[in-house]
């Protein structure tokens, strides 16, 4: 059965095909419109329908506005339903005006639902926030799927037992001022797949348990709105206030007295969110002296400008003693970043450590390997002599010390839409082995845009054009799967389908996540993915089809 789609479209006059709740008024089957935002972002040149060429699903009744009121386009949670069989019908302003004397308390957004042959006139509506709900105003403008402990992201992307243990060790020592780093700002950057991600979600979960942790945060531009740095200070205030009951009733009235505090400038953020009120907790009392606040991936979140402006915001901090914490930050080194790090304000309170891929955790490597296929064996019956001494040595080799390249390389092998472990092995092997005559020795980096590109070939030719489009929606708009498969004429199962056949590299249950932001950075470089691109010629082939 097609997929239910939740939107409604009143206008007769768009060419695409719809699967959409329809107008009560009489169309051409044949002549269906699509979501809305399928054409909005695919085809930004396509014109927009002016008001007048809309055909509304009833009549239009005339409404006269009362004086005094004031023309305003501020929207409200719901609108305010008024339903009345006379033509005559006042309409109430959504702004009285300064002259109002009689006052109106109400509770409901739906308060004249039904109500009909009546006006009210100079309102004033005033609503209550019930306790707590400042708390709750903050959450919805935090990313909670960017939390260290999010079922979004399970499982996290930590480091394997016995492994990583050298810069683990040396980061949480400096979490408890037991290193020579004195610096409340510790910086740790590298490329991509080399396991940052993985070390700063095991230093959290280290810090966690022995109360050392005051919030951390996982950016990642692939996955829903984990990029976005709008909620960067939001997201550490409301983990900060979950807490520290104090630090919780001040932010809980801060905001129920302005929501508005949560859509701030960063800077005004930082100071209303955490500074002002962590002024008046006892900070030592209350155990937030020292704790760390992790940003995982800061190069991940969107716009180069705002990634300076977060550091330069939290090193004035550090420098002027305004917040009580240490900043654990990891990102790749680009090179906005770097020149930031580097520069005065921020170098004179930074401690930086690089991650490099290199062939030294090599033991560390055939240590996750021999974990991971012992597991294999036992899930599939498989001799203990599988795989042989030759091909793990060979897999390490190959890795040279990219972590993310071993790690998509095992899920390619546990692939369950396969004809099993031993076949996907040999695809691996035979792989590796062609692609070094390609790339050459130890350049991981490279083979890892040539699995990616093998795990695409992996797919079915009839499911291909599919995937690429689920790709590219989720890419550009970062719809949920019901939207996604609307837009596709899909059902949710068939989108889960299609989807399996890449279940390496991302995954699909209520939302779709990928493991690593590289593969939809590969996937959408046309230089990288060539034929496989979702953008250049796939987008503009699919723009054409919607115009035909």
């Amino acid at each position: 059965m097609p997929a239910t789609c939740s939107h409604k479209i009143i206008t007769r006059h768009s060419p695409y095909p719809d699967r959409g709740t329809r107008s009560s008024q009489s169309e051409d089957p044949a002549i269906r419109p699509p979501p809305g935002r399928l054409s909005t972002l695919l085809y930004h040149e396509l014109p927009v329908l002016q008001p007048d060429t809309l055909t509304p699903a009833t009549p239009q009744r005339a409404t006269q506005v009362l004086p005094g009121a004031v023309p305003t386009g501020v929207p409200y949670p719901e609108p305010l339903s008024l339903t009345a069989a006379n033509s005559s019908l006042t309409v109430l302003p959504l702004i009285p005006s300064s002259s109002s004397t009689s006052t109106l308390h109400f509770r409901a957004h739906r308060l004249f639902d039904n109500a009909h042959d009546f006006a009210i006139y100079n309102p004033q509506f005033h609503t209550s926030l019930p306790a707590g709900s400042g708390i709750k105003e903050l959450l919805m403008h935090s990313i909670p799927d960017a939390f260290y402990n999010s079922s979004a992201h399970y499982p996290p992307p930590k480091c394997h037992l016995g492994t990583r243990e050298e810069y683990i060790t040396l980061i949480t020592d400096w979490a408890q001022g037991r290193s020579d780093r004195q610096e409340p700002i510790l910086w740790m950057r590298g490329p991509f797949g080399v396991g940052k991600s993985a070390i700063a979600q095991s230093c959290a979960e280290a810090l966690a348990p022995i109360d050392k942790l005051a919030a951390a945060l996982f950016f990642s531009r692939s996955n829903g709105n984990r990029d976005d740095p709008r909620r960067v200070f939001t997201s550490i205030a409301y983990q900060i206030a979950a807490k520290c009951p104090p630090f919780r009733e001040i932010i809980n009235q801060h905001m129920m007295d302005d929501p508005a505090l949560a859509m701030t400038s960063l800077s005004t953020q930082f100071e209303d969110l955490l500074v002002n009120p962590l002024r008046s907790v006892d900070i030592t009392g209350s155990g937030m002296d020292g704790r760390v606040v992790v940003i995982d991936g800061l190069d991940e979140c969107r716009g180069a400008v705002e990634q300076c402006e977060i550091i330069r915001v939290i090193a004035a901090s550090v420098r002027k003693h305004t917040t009580p914490f240490r900043w654990f930050i990891t990102s790749r080194p680009k090179e906005p970043i770097i020149q930031t790090m580097n520069s005065i304000p921020v170098s004179a309170v930074l401690s930086s450590l690089e991650l490099p891929v290199s062939r030294a955790i090599d033991h560390e490597i055939l240590l996750y390997l021999t974990d991971e296929f012992k597991k294999i064996r036992e899930d599939h019956g498989l001799p203990e002599s599988w795989p042989s001494e030759d091909v793990l040595a060979l897999l390490v080799e190959h890795g040279a010390g990219l972590w993310i390249y071993v790690a998509t390389m095992i899920r390619f092998i546990k692939d369950e839409n396969s004809l099993g472990p031993e076949d996907q092995l040999h695809i691996v092997v035979e792989f590796v082995k062609e692609v070094s005559a390609k790339v050459g020795e130890d350049n991981p980096l490279a083979e890892m845009d040539y699995f990616y590109t093998l795990i695409m070939q992996q797919v079915p030719p009839k499911i291909t054009t599919t995937l690429r489009r689920i790709l590219l929606l989720y890419f550009i708009s970062s719809m949920g799967i019901n939207d996604v498969a609307c837009a596709l004429f899909l059902s949710i199962e068939q989108l889960h389908h299609a989807c399996t056949s890449i279940q390496s590299v991302m995954k699909v249950e209520n939302s779709i996540q990928f493991y690593h932001t590289s593969f939809l950075d590969f996937m959408k470089d046309s230089q990288r993915s060539k034929e496989l691109c979702i953008q250049s010629d796939f987008l503009i082939g699919w723009r054409w089809e919607l115009l035909r």
